[in-house]
C-alpha cells in the first residue's frame, strides 16, 4: 500500500519539487496553496505521468482555523498522512518601522503558528494512534543569525529550527522524527515577492536550485536527521557564527542584508 505525504505550499518552488519527488518515488501526495488552480495542474501531471493519487485542498494556512480544517478533511475523507512536509511560508525585505503590521502578522501566521499547529494535529495523531511518522520543517540559512532588514522573517526561521529539533527529541520515543531543512539563497518566486532581490546578499552568493535543495531535505527525512544544511559552503556559516560575539555576528548580517 502506497503511503502519502502532506506538502504545504505546493504549487510553486522547493514544495513543488518535493512533491514531484515523492511521486516519483511512488507515494500518493496531498498538495495544499492558496491557488486551487496550479494545485490542480500538478495534480494531473502527478497522477499522469507517476501512477500515484493527488488529493488538492487550496487554502490560505495563514487564517486561524486553516490548518485545523485541512485535518479535518483529510480525517473526513479518510486520507491518512505519513509524511507532513511544512513548506509553506513567506519573507519580506526592509526597514521594521517601515513594513505594515498587517504584513508580519500573517508571516508570523503562517511560518510559525501554521506549521507549529500541522505539527502538534499529525504528531499527536501518529503518537497515539501507530507510532511512526516523518516532518520536514522548511527552516533557513537565516535560523542561524539575527536579519536586520528582515527581522522578523529571520525570527520565524529560528523559531522553525529551535521547535524542530526540540520536539524531534521529544518525539523519539513514539518512533517519529523531525527534520528541519535549512537552504541558503534558493532558485524560487521567494527572492521576487519578498523583495529580498534589492539586497547584496542575492548579488555575492552562489544561488541553489529547487531542485536540488528539495533533494536534501527527502533524503534527509528518509534518513531520520534533525538538521540538514543545503551547500558546502553554507555548512561552515553556523561554526563561524559561534565564534564571534554576536553583535559582530549582527552587524556583519546586517551589512550583508543592506539594500545593493
Amino acid at each position: 500500500m502506497k503511503k502519502t505525504a502532506l506538502i504545504t505550499g505546493a504549487s510553486k518552488g522547493i514544495g513543488r519539487e518535493l512533491a514531484i519527488l515523492f511521486a516519483e518515488n511512488q507515494c500518493n501526495v496531498v498538495l495544499v496553496a492558496r491557488s486551487w488552480a496550479e494545485l490542480e495542474a500538478l495534480k494531473n501531471q502527478l497522477e499522469t505521468k507517476f501512477d500515484i493519487s493527488a488529493y488538492t485542498i487550496a487554502k490560505d494556512l495563514s487564517l486561524p482555523n486553516a490548518p485545523q480544517e485541512v485535518f479535518a478533511e483529510l480525517k473526513k475523507n479518510r486520507i491518512d498522512i505519513d509524511y507532513l512536509i511544512n513548506n509553506a511560508g513567506f519573507g519580506d525585505y526592509g526597514a521594521f518601522v517601515e513594513t505594515k503590521w498587517e504584513r508580519y502578522d500573517k508571516m508570523i501566521a503562517l511560518n510559525i503558528s501554521a506549521l507549529t499547529q500541522l505539527c502538534h494535529l499529525f504528531a499527536h495523531d501518529w503518537a497515539t494512534q501507530r507510532k511512526s511518522g516523518r516532518i520536514l520543517n522548511l527552516s533557513s540559512m537565516a535560523a542561524f543569525q539575527p536579519g536586520p532588514m528582515m527581522a522578523v522573517y529571520f525570527a520565524t526561521k529560528s523559531f522553525v529550527l529551535s521547535l524542530s529539533e526540540a520536539i524531534g527529541n521529544e518525539f523519539r520515543k513514539y518512533g517519529i522524527t523531525v527534520t528541519a531543512l535549512c537552504p541558503g539563497p534558493t532558485s524560487t518566486n521567494f527572492g521576487t515577492e519578498s523583495k529580498m532581490s534589492a539586497s547584496e546578499l542575492m548579488s555575492n552568493v552562489k544561488i541553489a536550485s529547487a531542485r536540488d535543495v528539495a533533494i536534501v531535505g527527502y533524503n534527509a527525512m528518509m534518513k531520520g536527521k534533525a538538521v540538514v544544511i543545503e551547500g558546502r559552503q553554507n555548512k561552515l556559516i553556523p561554526i563561524a557564527i559561534r565564534l564571534l560575539p554576536r553583535r559582530l555576528v549582527t552587524w556583519i548580517s546586517g551589512k550583508v542584508m543592506r539594500r545593493k
